[in-house]
């Protein structure tokens, strides 16, 4: 793969719809969970998934909704609806919320997979934004391997 130089619309229009698609997934599976039937406080291990859905439910829907914001604001920019100032100054990704990694344990295993697919979409826009905003300069090679091992360990630490 090629790195890119410069964001295109094929690029940002291949980004939304795989976020689109995302994001009707999230919200399936999320909005199922809201409407299960009250479970009874004896069960621990229920209510500590029951509680699992609901934070984790909240921050993956957030992330996918700032994926799309960022993307619709993209996409407004190729349509000469907005400025690349207006873009620049009113158009960054928001820091992702890590994962609980306790809550995701709670999770069933295509809700986990899910959750973790949307992180993984973050940090693919997150770096396309950097990047944009730098203008893609491409940096020596000592350096990008520096930013890979930076980006990497605040991953970790978080």
């Amino acid at each position: 793969m090629t790195n890119a130089t410069n964001l295109s619309r094929p690029i940002v229009e291949a980004l939304y719809t795989e976020a689109l698609v995302l994001a009707d997934e999230v919200r399936a599976v999320f909005a199922r969970g809201a409407h299960e039937p009250e479970i009874p406080a004896e069960r621990n291990s229920d209510t500590m998934a029951r509680l699992a859905l609901s934070t984790e439910g909240l921050k993956t829907t957030t992330r996918m909704m700032h994926v799309l914001a960022w993307l619709l604001n993209q996409r407004a920019f190729f349509s000469g609806e907005l400025s690349e100032q207006q873009v620049r100054l009113h158009g960054t990704l928001p820091k992702d919320r890590p994962i609980d990694e306790r809550a995701l344990e709670a999770l069933e295993p295509a809700t986990r997979d899910l959750i973790m697919e949307s992180e993984q979409l973050h940090k693919r826009i997150a770096r396309l934004d950097e990047a944009w905003r730098c203008g893609f300069e491409m940096a020596s090679p000592a350096r990008a391997i520096h930013s890979r091992l930076e980006r990497r360990l605040s991953d970790l630490s978080m």
